[in-house]
């Protein structure tokens, strides 16, 4: 199965990436259900500190692979355990939805963007700094449109979902995916910001924070995050690539763990398939067909992380890759990540269309 990694067109690909300065360091690994196939590093932490290389234990903040890691991992726990119907309306069984608008919309509709929920989060400027303002305001906010109308990325899919993993669990979140995920897959350098000063040091540093100045490193860059205290569905997640590659390994093989996460093969299953319909952009609950491939016969799933991350797993092909780097160091501009990105998983995942 690795004869067909290109591993030195890889590391020049993302070596090139370090050049162009659209990311200082970038740390990247490719595997299979069993093991990590190839592995790399390129860059360092900090243009400042040459001395100081990425590696393969470098912290990083996954921004909205929390989406993933902590909130459809959760749900689909409480999925698989009777607790939540995706298909039932959030009023039918959540009371702080009754009356409300959010009433109508679903778990399966905010799983696949579909809920027609407000496109920005902009908490502070509508609902304060009180974290139960912010949690009243989301939970009775106006719909943008009704459910099932159009698919339109949005942050606050995952807060509201993480919102109701908190409900139906009477856990807060990063203790319930601490408890019934990551600690089961042995995922022991994941968890929820601020990271304590002795972790924060090898942590890639992202965006320069105009209060401090100084890049942020240890504390999350989504400001949603920071605003309830670290901890949201949104993002405030820090993992390593060990991690991160134990994670994917069980979506490739969910029936061989020992040691299970509470959610498994019929989540897996029913999340990485298009749930859209004929709406486009076509997605799954929460992952999406990566770019330039065909769902159907290419098989492969990915979700992005706003600082410069992303993880892709193909069921059909049997493989998974992480590329984590810490873009926002250098730019908010998309396109370049955006570039490598698309060829990263092109030399990946060879035998998928480049349509």
């Amino acid at each position: 199965m690795a004869l067909d990694l290109d591993t030195d067109r890889i590391h020049q690909l993302l070596h090139d990436g370090v050049r162009d300065k659209v990311y200082p360091g970038a740390v990247w690994a490719v595997g299979d259900s069993q093991k990590t196939l190839a592995v790399g590093t390129v860059g360092v932490l900090d243009p400042a500190r040459p001395e100081e290389p990425m590696r393969r234990d470098t912290v990083f903040d996954v921004a909205s692979l929390t989406k993933i890691l902590a909130v459809w991992s959760t749900i689909g726990t409480l999925t698989e355990e009777g607790k939540l119907q995706i298909d039932a309306r959030l009023g039918d069984f959540w009371p702080a939805t009754v009356g409300h608008p959010l009433a109508d919309v679903t778990a399966r509709d905010l799983l696949t963007h579909t809920a027609g929920l407000p496109l920005r989060a902009n908490l502070r400027n509508l609902y304060g700094t009180d974290p139960q303002d912010i949690r009243d305001g989301v939970l009775h906010e106006a719909l943008h449109r009704p459910p099932g109308e159009a698919v339109e990325y949005t942050d606050r899919a995952a807060l509201i979902l993480g919102y109701l993993a908190e409900h139906l669990s009477g856990q807060s979140l990063d203790a319930l995916a601490t408890s019934r995920v990551w600690r089961p897959l042995g995922m022991t350098r994941t968890c929820y910001g601020p990271l304590p000063a002795e972790a924060a040091i090898r942590c890639a540093p992202t965006e320069l924070d105009d209060d401090t100045g100084s890049h942020l490193k240890g504390t999350a860059h989504d400001f949603s995050a920071r605003l309830l205290d670290g901890i949201c569905g949104i993002a405030g997640v820090f993992s390593v690539l060990d991690d991160l590659a134990a994670f994917c390994r069980y979506l490739l093989a969910p029936t061989r763990s020992i040691d299970r996460p509470g959610f498994g093969v019929n989540w897996i299953k029913e999340s990485l398939q298009v749930r859209t319909g004929e709406l486009l952009p076509a997605r799954g609950l929460f992952w999406h067909p990566a770019p330039g491939t065909d769902a159907a016969k290419d098989d492969v799933w990915v979700h992005y992380g706003f600082t410069g991350t992303g993880m892709w797993v193909s069921p059909g092909q049997g493989r998974w890759a992480v590329l984590l780097t810490n873009k926002l160091f250098c730019t908010r501009d998309r396109e370049p990540l955006t570039g490598i990105r698309n060829r990263f998983r092109s030399l990946v995942f060879p035998g998928a269309s480049n349509s």
